[in-house]
This record gives C-alpha cells, structure tokens and sequence, in this order.
C-alpha cells in the first residue's frame, strides 16, 4: 500500500506558508485551532448566502480560494483571498461591517479586535480551490465528467500554469460501483520539494452521491 502525504505540509518551509499564523501555549492550543475553524466557516457560508442573494453574480469570482489568519495578543487579522468580489461592490462598507460583526459574535473578542481584509486573486483558474468548485458546478449541472475535467484543464492552461492534474472519485455518472477517474496536463512533479504546487480537495453532493474532486497545479519552479 502506497504512503501517501499532503502536497502542501510536504512543501511547508520551502514553497508554501501556513494559512494560520499564531504562536499559543499547549493548554490554550485546541481552543485556537477551534477558533481559526470557526471563523473559516462562518465565512465561507456569509459569502455563499450573499451569493444566492445577489443576481447576476460571477460564479468564479465569488469563490474563496484561500483564507489567512495572523493573531496578536490584542489583534486578529484576517486576510480573504477572493477572485472578483462582486457582491461587495454596490455596498461593500455595508457588507464587510455586517461579516466583522457576525463574525465578532461567534467567537470570543473581549479584548481583541479583528480586522477583515479582501485580497483579489488575478488570475481566478490558477487557484485549486476555484478550479475545483468549477468542477463541481458542472457535475451539478449533469455535464460529462470527462468534459468537465477537460474544460478544467484548458481554463488552468490559460491561467499561465505549467502542469494540473484533476481526479475524480466516487459514483461518477451514476454506475453502482464507485470508481476513480483522473486527468493530466504538463508536468506536476510531487516528488521535487523545490516545485511551488498548489492543491485542494474539494467534496461535491449530487444527485447519485458525494463525489471527491483532488486537484494538483504546478505553478513554477523558482
């Protein structure tokens, strides 16, 4: 049996950072990692539900492709990584005081104070999180998985990468027995610590089941 491990915690010190940036004692260690959890998911649900709301919306550019937390002693701040945040463009001041308040509610902040920041994302395909999201629209939407995966890859082409690799598994197209399927484009070196590769496991519920999107992209090698 193959050993597997995380493409991103391999690359930790080299190419990649963590997405949550907190130094805290061992007692009070699960309470933040708790914390950094909640915040990730009230966050995550605010936006899908503006998103619903609003008409006309970009399906891509509503999408989170990274949150990034740093706590202080008296501070949290928190950095939303995002490709066109069109839901914040008629009253954004209104919107992002609404999440800084919710947010504020969920979470202890007695003597701490939380800045939230949106960051844009230039080029939306580069990113596996809203890649992976495509995908799963279209399996949503009934269109081929095959077709799907390979729409994914001209999108990723386009955004400047130099290798992606998609897999899918689960009850693709419905068959009664679960299956894996997967495709790849370029060079997406896994083995090399030095490569800068971006990845996301996203899980998708349609109508014959949960299916399991995995999506590797190898951005470049500096």
């Amino acid at each position: 049996m193959g050993q597997k491990i995380h493409p991103l915690g391999f690359r930790l010190g080299t190419t990649q950072s963590h997405d949550s940036i907190w130094f805290a004692q061992p007692r009070i260690y699960s309470e933040n990692v708790k914390e950094d959890k909640i915040i990730r998911y009230f966050i995550t649900n605010y936006i899908q539900k503006t998103r619903r709301r609003s008409p006309a919306v970009d399906v891509d550019g509503e999408v989170i492709g990274r949150i990034k937390i740093k706590k202080r002693i008296d501070r949290i701040n928190v950095i939303i990584y995002m490709g066109v945040p069109n839901f914040l463009r008629e009253d954004k001041p209104q919107r992002i005081e609404e999440l800084h308040t919710n947010v504020q509610k969920k979470i202890n902040c007695v003597n701490r104070q939380i800045n939230i920041g949106i960051t844009r994302i230039t080029n939306v395909y580069r990113n596996p999180k809203i890649l992976a999201e495509f995908i799963a629209g279209q399996l949503k939407n009934r269109i081929s998985f095959r077709k799907a995966m390979k729409k994914a890859i001209e999108l990723a082409e386009k955004a400047d990468t130099k290798g992606v690799q998609i897999k899918i598994a689960g009850r693709i197209d419905g068959k009664e027995i679960a299956r894996v399927e997967w495709i790849r484009e370029g060079r997406v070196p896994l083995q090399t610590i030095q490569a800068k590769i971006d990845y996301c496991s996203y899980p998708v519920r349609t109508i014959y089941g949960v299916l399991g999107i995995k999506v590797w992209i190898f951005l470049n090698n500096d």
